[in-house]
């Protein structure tokens, strides 16, 4: 399975400077959140295959106005094609806002997902908008990952962990792949793409 990941800014490459047929050959496409409703139905329409996503710490909007054609997997395992996908969006709480969390937060809703792992025997790939404490993560609270993912990682580890929230045009010296045992690890920023 050829997948797509996009996160936190509309790909030109994708977007501005689409050309018919650059979305061909995609067998999924995945969402890491903070991204328009309008560019997400774009990429669902052209390519023509099923796209998950999950909530960046600034998508307030997709509560009242979802992207059409996509398919909402925050909290939730789904199985597309036999690859088991589990998504868990969001950022640290570092202010108010929508799919903002504490560390207890993050980890009560990771185990309300539990049996469906469970169920599954595992996953394949965990998409998540932050990433892991410590790893691809910063100090700053806006920018820090949840300790609750590593334990994960260690529990159950899936073939890739792919993240968003990590804007490498900030500055941020951030590896777009990172391996972590049997994992390998995805910054989806802008776009990344993998094979499953």
């Amino acid at each position: 399975m050829r997948v797509l990941a996009v996160s936190d800014v509309e790909s030109r490459s994708y977007y501005d400077y689409y050309t018919p047929g650059k979305l061909d050959g995609f067998d999924l496409i995945i969402s890491c959140g903070d991204l328009l409703p309008t560019y997400l139905e774009f990429l669902v329409t052209m390519a023509g295959c099923p796209l998950l996503y999950v909530h960046g710490n600034h998508d307030g909007i997709y509560d009242e106005d979802p992207p059409g054609g996509c398919e909402c997997i925050d909290g939730r395992l789904m199985v597309i094609e036999g690859v088991r996908v589990m998504g868990l969006g969001g950022s640290l709480r570092y202010g108010p806002g929508p799919h903002r969390y504490t560390e207890r937060q993050m980890a009560r809703r990771m185990r309300r997902v539990m049996p469906s792992v469970w169920a599954h025997g595992g996953v394949d790939v965990l998409v998540t908008h932050a990433p892991a404490r410590g790893i691809n993560d910063t100090d700053a609270l806006a920018h820090r990952g949840f300790a609750c993912f590593n334990r994960f990682l260690a529990r159950h580890p899936p073939r890739y962990f792919v993240h968003g929230h990590m804007h490498r045009n900030y500055g941020m010296h951030v590896p777009q792949k990172t391996a972590r045992g049997s994992t390998m690890i995805l910054n989806a920023f802008d776009h990344v793409t993998f094979e499953v």
